[in-house]
């Protein structure tokens, strides 16, 4: 497989900057979700302390989400995993956000809170896809 070069240089800069703040985004909620749900969920009017059940239901995609942005942060330093990298960013938030939106339509609006996330990530999976799709039709010539 031929690895795939990046873009011209003012370009593969903004593309490891949106790769970077996704990356940083996702391993930050997952890290103070794994190390902290009190913390993080207390913000949403969610209590997790003392509910071992819930806290494990958290922490377990919480670990997927970890994984995933340190995929997401390989991207910046190996051009040839770049385009995974986007992909894998593009992927996560906005499932993520587009799950969020049909739970708002199917479930009523949650707290303040997660209507914001919502909008977030459908923002930054909607920046990554943009990315995505332009990385892939200036490296496929």
């Amino acid at each position: 497989m031929k690895p795939i070069s990046m873009p011209a240089p003012g370009r593969s800069n903004t593309v490891r900057l949106i790769l970077a703040l996704s990356a940083i985004v996702a391993v930050a909620i997952a890290g103070t979700i794994i190390l902290a749900p009190d913390l993080f969920y207390s913000g949403y009017g969610i209590e997790v302390g003392g509910n071992a059940t819930l806290a494990n239901e958290l922490k377990a995609p919480a670990g997927a989400l970890l994984v995933a942005g340190l995929f997401m942060a390989v991207g910046i330093f190996r051009a040839d995993l770049a385009v995974v990298s986007l992909a894998t960013a593009t992927v996560v938030y906005l499932s993520y956000g587009v799950s969020r939106v049909v739970s708002i339509a199917v479930d009523g609006l949650p707290h303040s809170g997660m209507v914001s996330a919502a909008g977030i990530e459908l923002v930054i999976g909607v920046i990554c896809l943009l990315a995505l799709l332009w990385v892939r039709r200036n490296t496929s010539q």
